[in-house]
């Protein structure tokens, strides 16, 4: 969709920027490869901006064999100095090597619960621990949340690395656990609709 009214100031002028705030921020995801794809591209984000992912995102998609879980976990020190020599993504081995020992925790993950999505989505919050003020300046200012602290924590838990309460925070608000398009935004009530009736896993 275009955005007719104000909407959310992060998107930018930026077309890919734009576009990605338009049709995917938000909007609840359930496959398990998406989402995993979305908590390594978040991790990689640490310390950057997004849309330095977000142009570089079919570089790692190619690179990481589009995320698959189990052939990602495959991947062995061939595949890191492969990496390592990708310009099209960002070579950083500690990332990296997280990616691939992220995916096969994954893999043990959804033999326990049956898929990713049904193990992040049993940690969406209530909605009485959601802020009553959807302005930007209340959105920005927060960094993580309770509900993400807890996921983060389950998560280092279990092997997973790069995972720290704000990344997972990110990856909430990306894949639609919460709604955080602030109130003006014309995607928010779009993206409420569509969380009214979606059938969690």
């Amino acid at each position: 969709m275009t955005a007719a009214g104000p909407s959310c100031p992060w998107a930018g002028t930026d077309p890919l920027y734009i576009a990605y705030h338009d049709t995917e921020w938000g909007r609840p995801v359930t496959d398990d490869t998406r989402l995993f794809e979305k908590l390594c591209l978040e991790g990689f984000q640490s310390g950057l901006s997004w849309i330095t992912i977000l142009r570089k995102r079919e570089n790692f998609r190619a690179a990481f064999a589009g995320f698959d879980i189990e052939k990602l976990a495959a991947f062995d020190e061939d595949d890191v100095a492969r990496l390592l020599g990708d310009a099209g993504i960002v070579r950083h081995r500690g990332k990296i090597e997280s990616a691939i020992n992220n995916a096969r925790r994954a893999l043990v993950l959804r033999d326990e619960f049956g898929s990713l999505a049904k193990y992040v989505w049993s940690f969406e919050p209530h909605p009485q621990t959601r802020p009553s003020d959807f302005s930007w300046e209340s959105l920005r200012a927060i960094a993580w949340t309770e509900a993400s602290k807890a996921l983060s924590k389950d998560l280092k838990r279990r092997g997973w690395s790069f995972v720290g309460p704000t990344t997972c925070y990110a990856f909430m608000q990306a894949m639609g656990m919460v709604n955080d398009h602030i109130e003006t935004c014309p995607c928010r009530a779009e993206i409420e609709g569509l969380r009214a009736g979606f059938v969690r896993p």
